[in-house]
């Protein structure tokens, strides 16, 4: 008998209505013969109000890691037990599950957990017995019993988790859009849905500020070789599948624009150019858990200059930590608030060329100052003024017709890496 897990999101769960909705869904599914998984997030902004909470009983410094994995984990219990309710009362049997009943094992980063194991056997003796299983997204156990969480989007990441360790054979992510889109529909009225995306663009797009799916869910996916179907909890239609990558995806282009906001740059100067002094820098924002991207180094003779940025959200925590940074090592350090980063991303880049000189012209055309530029096989990245974010997006997306009647597509040229 096959196996299905569906996850659903806070907003297809915001109401007792929508979480009778989503049982019905599954009990469709069983009925028609699949073994069914549900991962569940909290209901709507349950999780954001128990931040509130949180905020306002500790004013004055912000709360202990563990108590805040312990305070937002009780979201998604509430959900479970009225998920398995809503099926019971279907006619079709259900049980609810924490992380920690069906040995979710993470490591002891609280708030930031990475899942490390999850004992199938538990889920799989309830499967067997006819039952629905629903289990809690977002959250795991350390080895000793204490609560973590996964971060934010960690839902996802439980259910490809779950379906990669069921070896399930389908893997459906329910929303509230239908699929995945050449960019935020939100920001971009003329964005269109994607059919289908490999997992190398998927995760650029997520680690880029698509929010649809978590990149560490899409990094699962891909080392264990899970397709995931994106699609609404509204309709029956045909959503997006994220899959391994095939040779007709390089006939396109660029499959997606994305816009990651709310960055800082921190620029170390006057840097003492010996070996060792980067990795030296690095070496301490990681032992800070603090995560940096966009890194660039310049050298002028003896000194040099090392940039990177890291989410606004961050910067003061890293601020402690660069402040300590610079005074060890004899330079000044500066910081840049409010920038944006404006990302294109497509496989089709491995072998055509021009992708760059049309992103830089069209923000050039609307004196759009390029701050950094950064690339890989599949994506070109800008930093920008946050106060552009917007524009830049909507001029990157229309330089590449995404939103076009017909997206670009050409035949394959000469393998070349040139961007």
């Amino acid at each position: 008998m096959s196996i299905v897990v569906m996850k659903f999101g806070g907003t297809s769960l915001a109401d007792a209505e929508k979480i009778r909705s989503a049982a019905r869904r599954a009990v469709r599914t069983a009925r028609q013969g699949h073994q069914v998984v549900m991962v569940v997030s909290a209901m709507g902004k349950s999780t954001d109000g128990l931040e509130d909470l949180a905020r306002q009983v500790m004013r004055n410094k912000p709360a202990p890691k563990r108590e805040m994995d312990q305070l937002l984990s009780t979201g998604e219990q509430v959900t479970i037990a009225l998920m398995a309710m809503a099926i019971e009362e279907m006619g079709m049997p259900a049980i609810s599950f924490t992380a920690g009943q069906i040995g979710m094992v993470t490591d002891e980063r609280h708030t930031k957990a990475r899942i490390k194991s999850i004992a199938a056997k538990t889920i799989h003796r309830q499967l067997d017995a006819g039952k629905i299983a629903i289990i809690a997204g977002f959250q795991g156990v350390t080895e000793a019993g204490a609560i973590t969480t996964l971060g934010r989007g960690g839902s996802n990441v439980t259910l490809v988790a779950i379906a990669a360790t069921l070896k399930a054979d389908m893997c459906e992510n329910y929303t509230d859009v239908d699929g995945i889109y050449t960019t935020d529909p939100r920001l971009v009225p003329t964005a269109k849905k994607i059919s289908q995306i490999s997992y190398d663009e998927m995760l650029e797009l997520s680690s880029l500020g698509a929010n649809v799916l978590h990149n560490r869910a899409v990094e699962f996916a891909k080392k264990y070789n899970v397709p995931i179907h994106v699609r609404s909890s509204l309709n029956n239609k045909k959503g997006t599948l994220i899959v391994a990558e095939t040779e007709s995806m390089e006939h396109i282009l660029v499959s997606g624009a994305a816009l990651k906001n709310k960055l800082a740059r921190i620029s170390f100067r006057s840097v003492p150019d010996r070996p060792g002094t980067a990795a030296k820098i690095f070496h301490t924002m990681a032992k800070a858990d603090i995560v940096v991207d966009d890194i660039i180094q310049n050298s002028d003779g003896s000194l040099a200059m090392v940039a990177f940025t890291t989410e606004l959200a961050e910067l003061p925590d890293a601020k402690k930590v660069c402040d300590e940074i610079a005074k060890d090592l004899g330079c000044s350090v500066t910081y840049e608030k409010h920038l944006a980063k404006v990302s294109v991303v497509g496989v089709g880049m491995r072998v055509h060329t021009g992708v760059a000189e049309r992103m830089f012209a069209a923000l050039a055309k609307a004196k759009i100052n390029i701050q950094n530029i950064t690339t890989s096989e599949i994506k070109i990245s800008c930093l920008i003024d946050g106060k552009d974010a917007t524009k830049a997006l909507n001029l990157v997306h229309d330089a590449f017709e995404l939103g076009g009647k017909k997206r670009q597509a050409k035949k394959p040229a000469k393998k070349t890496r040139k961007k």
